[in-house]
């Protein structure tokens, strides 16, 4: 999401400097405006862990000296609120305005870790701006870190460059005419709920005919391998790996199957919706807002897979499936393209500055 963040605003006529361990694996665009400024970790003889907070600051300082950062944008509290803030103290009295986005895991399971808590919270406090990409986890973060002002704001997608494109020859790679096509992209975690997602595919399957690809990887790869096998349904499901286009496959697709126990956001889902996706998935965190029960998907109980296996077959019949589709797209464009959202996130570089040097927000110019 920060790289696709990156790619807009340098369409819209900024500088981007990224600054990370490794290159984002969809940094490809946008190049003329975008640098990527490697951390380097040195190993250290007298600490089992390397020093990355401390190396992540250094950096961040440097590039900030030497390139004249106006806003240092941070995803993720942990750990790059803390090296924001550090850094900020480093370059003083430049001045150093300093945005955290929070994305979800980083407010309901490593950020609120009785270890890192009071660190994290610490930085949070002194950033001049902090948003969420929820309203469900902006209150979750006021509550975890006793914040007083959290900012939703929401992820985004290009409508221009994820849309359906329609690609018979690749369907047919995986499926037949007759075959409805579920999908699951994932970074496979636990909270994904794989094993679900190949639950509700082997009871959909015993209905009609259907097979379901999986994209992404992560801790629990092995596991969907085991249940296709355990559920029989291995020779109708296909594992694709990391994809880094999803917009193809999930042209092919006819549902997106997203049954996690907990989303902040569920970025999965609207990148389907803005494909002509239906989406089926749990009525948790963020999800309600990106996904319009009855209109352009359908919300279930979470480790409810029967509801959602009836959930897919009403979606799938033809006459419901082109108004979902259609609603899907729609609500995609109108309430999460980037020509809404890019404006908001602009709005808050520019308070964050006005903020940090204690004047009064000077708008944000045409670009």
């Amino acid at each position: 999401m920060a790289t696709e963040l990156a790619h807009e605003l340098a369409h819209r006529g900024h500088y981007i400097h990224l600054i990370s361990y490794q290159p984002p694996f969809r940094l490809s665009r946008g190049k003329g405006r975008i640098q990527f400024h490697r951390v380097e970790v040195p190993d250290h003889p007298l600490f089992r862990y390397p020093p990355y907070i401390l190396a992540l600051a250094n950096k961040i300082a440097e590039v900030a000296r030497y390139e004249g950062l106006d806003v240092v944008h941070v995803h993720y509290a942990v750990p790059h609120s803390v090296a924001a803030v550090l850094a900020r103290e480093i370059v003083a009295p430049r001045g150093l305005p300093v945005v955290v986005t929070l994305h979800g895991t980083d407010v309901t399971q490593t950020g609120s870790d009785p270890s890192i808590r009071d660190a994290v919270a610490w930085s949070l406090v002194r950033a001049d701006l902090v948003t969420a990409v929820s309203d469900s986890l902006a209150a979750r973060a006021r509550e975890a870190f006793g914040l007083a002002d959290v900012r939703r704001i929401y992820n985004f997608i290009n409508p221009l460059v994820l849309r359906r494109r329609a690609d018979r020859s690749l369907r047919e790679q995986y499926a037949r005419p007759e075959e409805a096509v579920l999908i699951h992209l994932s970074n496979f975690r636990p909270v994904k709920n794989v094993g679900d997602v190949l639950r509700v595919f082997a009871g959909v399957h015993r209905h009609r005919p259907a097979v379901l690809l999986l994209g992404g990887d992560g801790p629990e790869s092995a596991l969907a391998h085991h249940m296709a096998r355990e559920l029989g349904v291995e020779a109708r499901v296909h594992f694709l790996g990391v994809q880094e286009d999803v917009a193809p496959l999930l042209s092919i697709a006819d549902l997106f199957l997203l049954p996690s126990s907990d989303e902040s956001f569920g970025l999965g889902a609207l990148e389907a919706m803005a494909c002509e996706v239906p989406v089926i998935a749990t009525r948790t965190g963020g999800l309600p807002e990106v996904v319009t029960d009855g209109v352009t998907g359908f919300l279930l109980s979470v480790g409810d897979v029967d509801g959602m296996v009836h959930a897919c077959l009403s979606a799938l019949e033809p006459a419901r499936h082109a108004l979902l589709s259609v609603a899907a797209r729609r609500r995609a464009i109108d309430h999460f393209s980037s020509h809404r959202i890019l404006p908001q996130v602009e709005e808050a570089y520019f308070e964050a500055i006005a903020r940090s040097s204690g004047t009064e927000p000077i708008g944000v110019p045409h670009l």
